[in-house]
């Protein structure tokens, strides 16, 4: 709601403070400010505030006018309900996130009434809700005291931070876990609540090496909500001797500008202990989000350095508390204050918000013709923004309130003199360097019928035959106008006379000197700018010659100072032919031009007063005085112009240097170089000169670091970023660019590497290969553009990677093997290696499958090749086994290699008949030497072992049953 709500009681006091409340919302109105308060998180639509009805404004009005609503940033938090006339949210608001840093967050927007060239500035306080619970940066807490720590001594905690205000931000602590220890709140110089760890009760490390505690932050919302965070106290043997900082409290100041990377400031604390209690280390006891996604602290060396872009405009002060802390948990705290200073790097920004193309040449003073808005995001002087309109123009500047600006007319406007404007509106700020902006407002001036015809002679006479045929022309007579358009078409009539005579072939005539887009009469019997018949006859019967399009001379002839066109006329009865020439007269419709938007000049600070500078000349299509007559800088004391006219007649601008130059003082300058034609009225044309103020080269370039050290993996593909080095060089311009490139290396190290000159990143340019070489070192050098040269050392360490398999070497194999070899007999020797280190070196052979056979190891990567069980070469003649090797690496690689063993045959077998009784019968009285039967017997067993003799063991002989 608008003003401000005030309780009314009983009393005088109370109601005249009421009436004052209203006085107050009422004269806010007035004077176009409205304010609203509204909470967080409010759902898009939600009502804000009734606009219309709190400035009186119609919605029929609103409506027929046309309004917007123009919120600063890109984000629309708000927008305007058309019908309803009220203000509602546009955009969900977290009021964390958009005033996270400030403590009343207010959101200010603009309602722009186009038809009435008003604005009202529309002020809306967002309120806070409790939508954030209060949190620690860290869930758990390890604190080291010793034993010998006398009770009552406090320890720093770790504080909580709730982005909500006031009630619902951070209230209390709580902690509870054993008598041992209690809690104390202090106060800090802000008005925060800091705990502390109090030790009540003597520790004994050997009654309890260790304590649990849980620390527990509320805030005051409705409902509480609460974070919490565990502490757990390491119970240590003596250490005397806290770390002390060199300096209580630390300040730098830097400005916005230092580069990401750089070490802003470094703490340094000491330890009069020895050993682990005199190791100091550091960590950031306090710090805001904001500040820890910019700072990093090294914990070992207590550098500060930069880690992402600063801004003023974000953000201009940090407070950090680092704590230095030993081996036996003592510790020092100091104070680092970061103060940014602002850097002009933002240019005023000009929006307009409401403009109009046309105007009446009768106009009255003081009408605005714009409505502009400007700004500069940067502070102090960097952000006071002077604005301004280029000379020659009849209109001015009128602050209308804070920054908004209106373009009325300074006095009446002669269409006749001037007939469009391009209004130039240029916003400079106050920084050192300036930065300015400019924006163009094109506006055409409507004739008005403030002009009467005047005839070109004030007295005409002619002499006339008599008994003259009616209709035959007397004399012409011709009258000019220098209106426009309607206004300027003249037209005649006889006064009244007692002759005889009529005006009718003589009606009326164009303006002297026509648009660009419209015909006019070119050469004809007479001035070009004389009367045109109202009928004309064909161009065989009146002979006037006539335009058929728009000409334009710089088209048709360029740069030549003269531009003709010539024909041929072909006139029968009698038949005869004319050359006629027609000359085509210039007019200024061109404006100067440069070829580049801004010149860049570089002056050293040594060069003496007096020292000229050729600037590049403007263009002008046209010529004669409508071309380039006369150059212009803006007023500097350091500089001046002088124009050397040239052989041919131009005119060259050159820049003087007035007085010597001091980088230190202001190492740049903006200057504006105006050429100007000599038509009516002049155009002109304008480029930015902007002069580097270089420096003598006294600086050597600055590596960040003596030396860089990077571990990446072998088998990176060349170009991979490796490791990037910065050296920085105090001097300006080109002896302050700094280039790299290597040291005296041997050419293994350019095979492998490459250094870009420019950016200082060190790429692989070759494979790297651990098993070849696990670490290089080389030196950088860094150059600057003066010759100046400063060194580094870099350090690769090459990090192992799975890429080799095992590889498996036979050193010696026994075969065939007997089949009667006993269990444990070596058949086969190997080595196994993999040339990969640590776990992808490490290799495991086996032996997979039904083979009898089993693999040892042995020593060195060597493996036995030996038998687990009874061989029959009856039924395997031949033993296949295939030895798989592997490493430990993830994934893990593998290799194999296959055996193939013989086993050799022993006379283990006996023959064996195919039948267990053979039966024959015989003829009596054979002959000796028949043949009775055949038997025949296997013997599994090969070779001399397998082959079968025959004999007849005893036997008898007897007569058939």
């Amino acid at each position: 709601m608008m003003g401000v709500l005030v309780e009314v009681r009983r009393g005088g006091r109370r109601q005249r403070a009421l009436l004052w409340a209203v006085l107050l919302a009422a004269w806010e109105a007035a004077w176009g400010q409205l304010r609203y308060s509204v909470p967080e998180e409010m759902p898009k639509g939600s009502f804000v505030g009734d606009v219309a009805k709190d400035l009186g404004l119609q919605l029929l009005e609103l409506g027929d006018r046309g309004f917007q609503i123009v919120s600063e940033g890109r984000t629309q938090y708000f927008a305007l309900h058309g019908k309803k006339g009220h203000l509602v949210i546009g955009e969900r608001i977290d009021r964390e996130q958009l005033c996270r840093l400030v403590e009343k967050c207010v959101l200010r927007c603009e309602l722009i009434v186009e038809g009435e060239m008003k604005f009202y500035e529309i002020e809306v306080e967002i309120t806070d809700i409790n939508d954030n619970a209060p949190s620690f940066r860290e869930a758990e807490v390890e604190l080291r005291i010793s034993e010998t720590t006398a009770p009552g001594s406090r320890f720093p905690l770790p504080d909580a931070h709730d982005p909500d205000t006031g009630r619902n931000s951070l209230q209390s602590y709580e902690l509870s876990g054993d008598e041992h220890f209690s809690l104390a709140v202090q106060a800090g110089p802000g008005g925060d609540q800091r705990p502390e760890l109090v030790l009540a009760k003597a520790l004994d490390r050997e009654e309890a090496a260790f304590h649990e505690l849980l620390l527990r932050a509320s805030d005051g919302g409705d409902p509480a909500r609460t974070g919490t965070a565990r502490i757990r106290v390491t119970v240590l043997d003596a250490n005397d001797n806290a770390p002390v900082f060199s300096q209580a409290e630390y300040t730098v100041r830097v400005p916005e500008d230092v580069p990401v990377g750089s070490v802003l400031v470094t703490v340094t604390a000491t330890d009069a202990d020895e050993g682990l209690y005199g190791q100091v280390k550091y960590s950031l006891k306090k710090v805001s989000d904001m500040a820890s996604d910019i700072f990093r602290l090294d914990y070992e060396t207590g550098e500060i350095t930069l880690l992402r872009s600063l801004d003023f405009e974000e953000g201009n002060s940090y407070e950090l508390e680092v704590q230095a802390y030993d081996g036996g948990g003592l510790f020092d705290t100091t104070k680092v204050t970061i103060s940014v200073t602002d850097v002009n790097d933002n240019m005023p920004e000009i929006s307009v918000r409401s403009a109009i193309s046309e105007i009446s040449e009768d106009a009255p003073s003081g009408t605005v013709v714009a409505l502009l808005h400007v700004q500069d995001r940067d502070s102090g002087a960097n952000g006071e923004v002077r604005c301004s309109l280029d000379g020659g123009v009849p209109f001015r500047l009128q602050r209308s309130h804070s920054s908004y600006y209106s373009v009325v007319t300074a006095r009446e406007l002669d269409r006749e003199q001037v007939s469009e404007y391009n209004v130039t509106v240029r916003a400079a700020d106050g920084g050192s360097p300036a930065l300015q902006s400019s924006a163009v407002l094109a506006l055409r001036v409507l004739d008005v019928n403030d002009n009467a015809p005047v005839f070109l002679e004030e007295r005409y006479s002619a002499r006339l035959a008599e008994n003259n045929a009616a209709g035959a022309l007397v004399l012409t007579v011709r009258a000019t106008d220098a209106d426009w358009g309607q206004n300027a078409r003249v037209r005649y009539r006889l006064a009244e006379s007692h002759l005889r005579f009529s005006a009718a072939s003589c009606c009326d005539t164009l303006p002297a000197r026509p648009p660009p887009d419209e015909p006019a009469p070119l050469l004809g019997d007479d001035d070009p700018t004389g009367a045109l018949p109202a009928n004309p006859a064909p161009p065989s019967e009146n002979g006037n010659l006539y335009v058929n399009e728009r000409l334009d001379r710089e088209e048709m002839c360029g740069d030549s100072a003269t531009c003709s066109v010539s024909f041929e006329v072909l006139v029968h009865n009698p038949l005869n032919i004319f050359h006629v020439e027609v000359a085509i007269e210039d007019v200024n419709d061109n404006s100067p031009v440069f070829s580049e938007a801004a010149l860049e000049l570089e002056i050293g600070e040594w060069t003496l007063p007096g020292a000229r500078f050729p600037l590049e000349m403007a263009r002008d299509a046209d010529v004669g005085m409508n071309a380039v007559l006369t150059y212009q800088l803006t007023s500097n004391p350091s500089f001046s112009l002088a124009l050397r006219e040239s052989s041919e007649g131009s005119k060259q601008p050159e820049l003087v240097l007035e007085r010597a130059l001091d980088r230190e003082k202001q190492s740049s300058f903006e200057l504006v170089l105006t050429a100007v034609d000599g038509g009516d009225p002049e155009r002109s044309g304008t480029v930015q000169v902007r002069i580097n103020v270089t420096d003598l080269n006294d600086n050597p370039p600055v590596f960040s670091k003596g030396v860089y050290e990077a571990r990446v993996a072998e088998n990176l593909p060349a170009g991979s970023l490796v490791l990037r080095v910065q050296a920085t060089d105090a001097d300006a311009g080109t002896n302050g660019r700094v280039f790299y490139s290597f040291s005296n290396v041997p050419g293994t190290i350019k095979a492998l590497f490459t250094v870009d000159r420019d950016s200082g990143e060190v790429r692989t340019a070759g494979p790297l290969d651990f098993e070849e070489k696990n670490k290089y070192i080389f030196g950088l050098e860094a150059k600057d553009g003066g010759g100046l040269v400063s060194h580094c050392k870099v350090q690769i360490d090459i990090m192992d990677e799975n890429d080799n398999a095992p590889e498996i070497t036979l050193l010696s194999v026994s075969s065939p093997v007997p089949e009667d070899a006993p269990a444990g007999t070596v058949v086969a020797l190997l080595n196994v290696k993999d040339p990969d280190s640590g776990e992808n070196g490490q290799v495991s052979a086996n032996c997979p499958g039904e083979a009898p056979l089993s693999i040892v190891a042995s020593s060195g990567g060597s493996y036995k090749v030996v038998t687990s069980g009874a061989l029959d070469r009856e039924q395997a003649s031949e033993q296949r086994v295939t030895v798989v090797a592997r490493d430990r690496g993830r994934p893990a690689l593998w290799s194999s290699r296959e055996l193939v063993l013989e086993v050799s045959d022993v006379n283990d077998n006996a023959p064996v008949f195919e039948e267990a009784a053979y039966s024959a019968y015989v003829a009596e009285n054979n002959a000796a030497g028949a043949l009775v039967l055949r038997v025949q017997a296997r013997d599994a067993d090969a070779g001399a072992n397998g082959r079968v003799s025959y004999w007849l063991a005893g036997g008898s002989a007897g007569a058939a049953g």
